[in-house]
C-alpha cells in the first residue's frame, strides 16, 4: 500500500537544461515543451456502433521560451530565406534533473527545425524574450525516471 505524495519526489523545473547538437548548454532558454500529435482514421467496423481508429501519423512540435543573448539563432533559422539553402535543422537534449528526484529525464528530440523566425522585437524597460515555435521528427529517451520499490 503507497502512502500520501512526498512532496520532495515533484520536479521542479529549475534544474532543467536543454543542449543543441554541439553539446552547447543553451543557458538562455526559461522553458520548453515538445508534443507528439498522433493522427487517427476512423474504422467502421461490422457487428458494433463503434467506431475503430488507426494510427495514420505523428507530427512532433514544440515551443522554447528563452531571454535574447545574442542573433545566433536567429540567423541560423534565416539561412531558410536566401532561396539557396534548407532550413536550419538540429536536436535538442532536454533534460529534468531535480537533485530531490528519483534521478534525470533526457530526451533527445530529432531533426528539430523552427517555423517562426523572430526578426526583432522589444519593449522599453523589459528583458527580451523570444518564444521559438519548432516542429520535430522523432525523440529518443535517454534517461528515464522510476521510483523506488
Amino acid at each position: 500500500m503507497t502512502g500520501p505524495l512526498n512532496a520532495q519526489r515533484t520536479i521542479s523545473g529549475t534544474f532543467g537544461k536543454t543542449i543543441d547538437e554541439n553539446g552547447n548548454w543553451l543557458n538562455n532558454v526559461y522553458k520548453i515543451e515538445a508534443n507528439i500529435e498522433i493522427t487517427f482514421a476512423d474504422v467502421k467496423r461490422s457487428g458494433t456502433r463503434w467506431m475503430g481508429n488507426k494510427v495514420t501519423g505523428l507530427k512532433g512540435s514544440g515551443t522554447i521560451g528563452s531571454y535574447m543573448i545574442t542573433s545566433e539563432w536567429i540567423e541560423k533559422m534565416a539561412q531558410v530565406t536566401d532561396d539557396k539553402s534548407s532550413p536550419f535543422t538540429t536536436q535538442l537534449i532536454v533534460t529534468l534533473a531535480d537533485p530531490e528526484s528519483f534521478g534525470a529525464y533526457r530526451v533527445r528530440l530529432m531533426n528539430v527545425t523552427f517555423d517562426k523566425i523572430p526578426v526583432v522585437q522589444y519593449e522599453v524597460g523589459e528583458i527580451v524574450d523570444q518564444e521559438l515555435t519548432f516542429l520535430f521528427s522523432g525523440y529518443e529517451v535517454l534517461e528515464s525516471l522510476r521510483g523506488e520499490g
